[in-house]
């Protein structure tokens, strides 16, 4: 009967690892593998911290930048802020599956953000401020539903900003001013009822400021500035 038992147990678990290989192959040397190919993508790193810290011959829990939770045994926060670093985002960082805060801020990376990141679903703060990423805010980041910043302030993203974003139900702070963004501001923002910041200032958004906007009642800050708006504010705001 225990033998039974046993073959049963182990077939469900193989089945689980055939239909789920990123459950059953994700690892801290998955999480290392992923950082050892942003590495391969940073063409400029002036003073050569990852170039002699991040390395094979030591544990990616104590590379420069890098944090693991102490719970999971895993990469948690990845801080390269103000490196001067230059390079791109490869999608490999999507597999840093227990990534909770990302922080690139001041340095030069470019080129468009891999949609492989509306993997991190654990993510909680995500701040690119200061950097030279290109492309449009993906509508898939609405899928990031323990996000409560996001800061993609000064760089060069075009496009419109997703109605996705009033997905974000735990999102504080949105920054993304000083880009190219165009369109109008959706209204559906107006949902996000525990944001506290709204920095939108110095972009081509166009038309009216939604009312929805002045129904969220933890708002403290907001920033329209430098923008092609028109219309009235409500009387009551």
């Amino acid at each position: 009967m225990e033998k039974m038992w046993y073959y049963i147990l182990a077939y469900a678990f193989l089945t689980i690892a055939f239909e789920n290989p990123c459950l059953a192959q994700m690892s801290l040397a998955t999480d290392q593998t992923a950082l050892l190919s942003l590495k391969q993508h940073i063409i400029s790193d002036p003073s050569g911290l990852l170039s002699t810290n991040w390395t094979n011959s030591s544990s990616v829990c104590s590379w420069i930048g890098v944090s693991c939770s102490s719970r999971h045994h895993r990469v948690s926060a990845l801080n390269l802020s103000y490196m001067n670093l230059s390079g791109t985002i490869p999608p490999q960082l999507g597999r840093l599956s227990f990534l909770v805060s990302l922080n690139l801020t001041s340095n030069h990376f470019s080129g468009a953000l891999p949609h492989e990141l509306s993997f991190l679903h654990r993510l909680k703060f995500i701040t690119l401020r200061r950097n030279n990423f290109t492309g449009v805010v993906s509508p898939l980041f609405g899928q990031l539903p323990k996000l409560e910043r996001l800061d993609f302030r000064n760089n060069s993203f075009t496009g419109s900003i997703p109605k996705s974003l009033s997905n974000l139900t735990n999102l504080q702070f949105l920054g993304i001013s000083f880009n190219s963004l165009s369109g109008e501001i959706p209204k559906e923002l107006g949902k996000l009822q525990n944001l506290q910041t709204l920095a939108i200032e110095f972009n081509h958004l166009s038309g009216a400021i939604p009312s929805e906007i002045f129904n969220m009642s933890k708002l403290v800050n907001i920033a329209l500035t430098g923008n092609e708006l028109n219309g009235s504010l409500p009387a009551d705001i």
